[in-house]
């Protein structure tokens, strides 16, 4: 019997279905006392480290926590979790940590790479560790802004390290007491083992000799990632399909275009090698109680057998659904994290956000960006920008920010900028693309899903002046999308951009490309991929 400590946390349901996938029973802590009593404990964590320690403390459990860790009782942390058990962090000066281990948490330079770093990296093996028998190098899945540094006085903990602009640890371990950086419960097949090695009964008494040199001097590097992105909507019959638009039409001969069933397709993307996979709810919704909202039973199925991240977006904000019951944003994202998902998309709700915060540059910590990251941190906030280019002459011409394009508009101008819509595309804002992610940093999303309307659906490759024209402005990470049509395509936007990430829909769907295919084709370009 596997005890969880679920206090919480975004990412629970996903550490639950990993337990029970590995063949294991698992319970939740209920009392302060089960703390103690557990066989072997789980401390997950996603989230702001402040929002953890009150929570902790408000359940009474930091005491037992710290009694279990003296007595050398099994225990696994995931992400938060190590970062707990250090002193203090800069994400909540003046907050104490548990204090186990010297040091503080602090966070990463945005100076050379994108803040958050998420997705896939490696570690650097420090000491041997049966937790990592049967670990063969791959990479695994980090997600988080903060990280524990590298002292003198905790030099003794040290488990393994991970380079992200600078070396920071990743893993510790002292007796049965161990905590990971990065998420086993989202690292695939890798991850599920190194998870599975700490529930089995074991131990490092029978330490079993890694084939792995300790002999770590090259520095570990972050995969470019490819995110399959699976459009949700119901069809005429009040199914819950994927679709694909063609410039945001989603109809076909009159009818929805149906390219398969959610979960079935997730779990393909899932076996093929997806590092992500996103759900875009292209359905509102609105009028459904909370617990009957379709998507919610797509994400809890498809988490039982997918282990890499996943996004969900669409209708993230307040509403009354159909019983007159109201929920904040913060509600809504809620309940799709307990669900299964580790990322929270937002579309419209972020463009009126931004309008907002551009009018009068206040934070007034009521907008669905703020109160989700607020709880469950940046890195669980993505963006999703629908722009179109609007042409002119010259600069001059507009109050935009502007760019000379290569691909001259009807009239023959060679400048545009490009305007953000809202409602699925249906309605232009005033408020261009750069306007947009930049006041969205500052509320504190932790990504950028950059679309673009007049890419969707043509095949013709992605909007690379578009891609630079944001990745310059912003300094968290970007998603490119639309307009992939060949794996080329992957080639392009991640030798010519700095782009974190490129996601694809329909060219999955329909195997015309298989992400197979386009990982191969970056391991020969020599662009990092897991």
């Amino acid at each position: 019997m596997i005890t969880l400590l679920d206090y919480g946390a975004g990412n629970v349901r996903s550490v639950r279905n990993a337990i029970r996938k590995l063949g294991f029973e698992v319970r939740d802590v209920v009392s302060p006392d089960d703390i103690l009593n557990a066989e072997k404990l789980i401390f997950p964590g996603v989230g702001n480290f402040g929002v953890v320690m009150e929570r902790l403390q408000q359940n009474g459990f930091i005491e037992p926590l710290l009694q279990r860790i003296q007595d050398n009782r099994p225990l696994l942390g995931i992400c938060v979790a190590l970062q707990a058990l250090f002193e203090g962090s800069e994400e909540a000066p003046g907050v104490a940590g548990l204090g186990i281990i010297p040091g503080q948490i602090k966070r990463f330079s945005t100076r050379h790479q994108s803040v958050p770093q998420i997705g896939w990296n490696s570690i650097k093996i420090q000491k041997n560790s049966n937790i990592f028998s049967g670990y063969d190098g791959e990479k695994l899945y980090f997600v988080h802004s903060f990280y524990a540094t590298i002292t003198d006085e905790n030099k003794g903990w040290i488990l393994s390290t991970t380079d992200y602009g600078n070396e920071y640890i990743s893993g510790v371990a002292k007796g049965n007491v161990t905590a990971f950086q990065f998420h086993p419960e989202k690292s695939g097949k890798a991850g599920l083992n190194i998870l599975n090695n700490f529930l089995k009964k074991r131990s490092e008494d029978e330490l079993t000799v890694l084939n792995i040199s300790l002999q770590n001097e090259k520095p570990t590097r972050i995969a470019k990632r490819i995110i399959a992105c699976l459009d949700v909507r119901t069809n005429d019959e009040g199914d819950l399909v994927v679709t694909k638009g063609d410039q945001y039409d989603v109809r076909e001969k009159g009818a929805v275009r149906n390219l398969g069933m959610p979960v079935d397709l997730a779990g393909r993307y899932y076996e093929e090698g997806a590092d992500e996979i996103t759900f875009l709810n292209i359905t509102g919704f609105r009028d459904f109680p909370m617990q009957d909202q379709p998507m919610l039973e797509v994400l809890k199925r498809t988490s039982e057998n997918v282990f890499v991240p996943l996004t969900i977006g669409g209708g993230i904000r307040e509403f009354t659904d159909s019983n007159g019951i109201s929920y904040s944003a913060l509600d809504v994202a809620s309940a799709y994290f307990r669900s299964g998902a580790d990322k929270i998309s937002i579309g419209s709700d972020a463009v009126y956000a931004a309008e907002q915060f551009r009018q009068d540059g206040r934070k007034t910590g009521k907008s669905s960006i703020e109160q989700i990251s607020l709880v469950y941190g940046a890195q669980a906030v993505v963006i999703s920008v629908d722009p179109r280019r609007v042409y002119v002459n010259g600069p001059e011409d507009t109050k935009r920010n502007t760019i000379r394009t290569g691909y001259p508009g009807p009239k023959g101008e060679d400048y545009c900028w490009y305007q953000c819509t809202v409602k699925g595309g249906r309605e232009g804002r005033d408020i261009d693309v750069i306007e947009l992610v930049q006041a969205c940093a500052e509320l504190g999303a932790g990504e950028i899903l950059l679309n673009c309307i007049d890419k969707d659906g043509t095949k013709s490759g992605f909007d690379i002046e578009l891609i630079k024209h944001v990745r310059s402005a912003v300094s968290i990470p970007v998603i490119a999308s639309s307009g992939a049509g060949v794996s080329a395509h992957f080639i392009e936007v991640f030798t010519e951009t700095d782009v974190e990430a490129a996601l694809a829909a329909g060219i999955f769907h329909r195997k015309e490309v298989s992400i197979a295919e386009v990982k191969d084709v970056m391991q020969k370009q020599g662009i990092e991929t897991r």
